[in-house]
């Protein structure tokens, strides 16, 4: 755009000081180039008053809401709880209580006479050697720090990548 599209649509749109517009009205009046300019100006805006500006349905704004809430409802939790990580843990609960419910009908002694029970357990623990104990339990602390190693390293890689992304 030129300075006099400008000066002449500054004009138009009353956004001149008062001073301005006796310069710009003397131009018009005196200049042919700013006369045939402001014409042109004039009618160009005569027709964008003109024109009706297109609205959107009344649906619109809940439609958009709609989508929006929809796609927030489809991403899923972080912390999202995995039904087979729940059906392991039962399992095994499960079957620990069974076997310690055989184990203690195993050993009652079922022959008692009359109506009183007699629990007496006849079970002995094991003898556990200590060399035995001391390798057990650093195993157990070595497939610990193991585990934690790669979990650390699992949680560095999905921090990078979300970094990234």
């Amino acid at each position: 755009m030129n300075s006099i599209e400008e000066i002449l649509w500054n004009y138009i749109d009353g956004n001149c000081t008062s001073e301005e517009q006796k310069i710009i009205h003397t131009l018009i009046a005196e200049d042919e180039a700013y006369r045939l300019k402001y014409q042109e100006l004039l009618n160009l805006d005569q027709q964008f008053s003109a024109i009706e500006l297109d609205e959107p349905s009344m649906a619109f704004t809940y439609n958009v809401m709609e989508i929006i809430r929809t796609e927030n409802a489809q991403v899923p939790l972080k912390a999202a709880i995995n039904k087979k990580i729940i059906m392991g843990i039962a399992i095994f609960f499960g079957v620990t209580l069974i076997a310690m419910l055989i184990f203690a009908f195993a050993s009652l002694n079922w022959s008692t006479a009359g109506s009183s029970v007699n629990l007496t357990y006849n079970f002995k623990m094991p003898a556990i050697d200590p060399g035995k104990t001391k390798m057990v339990v650093e195993g157990f602390v070595f497939f610990d720090v193991v585990l934690a190693l790669y979990l650390l390293d699992a949680y560095l890689r999905k921090k990078t990548i979300a970094r990234q992304g």
